[in-house]
């Protein structure tokens, strides 16, 4: 069985992850498992985000490490919250005060705009090594737009706000089999394991 480290300490990101990469013969470590503290993510793009913390991950714990970086971008915002999604309203203590003040923020936002349009975006990055030069690279877009009613009680960051038109219900309102089947991370994650059946 081969080993990586997950570079999250996102509980929510971490369920959805470890359940896509459950039916793969590794076995997944977590960074806080290992004691590895979260790494800086001061880029502006997703993918260098997503690649520091795996970087980081990988030379602390010396194994291969699997890393995302994702949020919801809305165009009538130019595109945030965008990189900023996870302290998109301040770094508040506790990740459901984070969330809460998260979706007020966008939503007080896009009060006044008639155009509520949104989509997540994942980046998902492996590196064998800290300083792979080839790291493997996944992407998901996840289209829909953003209620200003919260319903349901799946999931978690934005997903109680992100409505499916198609399927008249939010992120939230989706079981965890559903949603990873058509996320923005599901389908990065799906990419990452197909480059994975070739993994040394």
């Amino acid at each position: 069985m081969k080993r990586l480290v997950l570079a999250s300490s996102n509980p929510g990101k971490l369920r959805e992850i470890q359940a896509i990469l459950g039916p793969l013969d590794y076995e997944v470590l977590t960074q806080a498992a290992l004691g590895i503290a979260d790494a800086e993510e001061p880029h502006v793009t997703f993918i260098e985000n997503a690649l520091a913390k795996a970087r980081h991950a990988a030379g602390l714990a010396g194994l291969p490490a699997l890393a995302d970086d994702s949020g919801v971008c809305v165009p009538a915002l130019g595109g945030e919250p965008g990189v900023h999604s996870a302290r998109y309203a301040g770094n508040a203590a506790g990740r459901e005060a984070r969330d809460a003040g998260n979706n007020d923020k966008l939503v007080a936002a896009l009060a006044a705009c008639g155009e509520r349009r949104a989509y997540y975006y994942c980046a998902m990055v492996l590196v064998r090594h800290a300083a792979d030069p080839q790291p493997l690279i996944g992407e998901g877009y996840w289209w829909g737009e953003i209620s200003a009613q919260a319903r349901g009680d799946y999931g978690f960051g934005y997903d109680p706000h992100f409505f499916l038109p198609a399927l008249g219900r939010t992120a939230a309102e989706l079981d965890p089999e559903h949603k990873n089947r058509i996320s923005h991370r599901g389908q990065a994650l799906r990419q990452l394991v197909e480059k994975l059946r070739g993994f040394p």
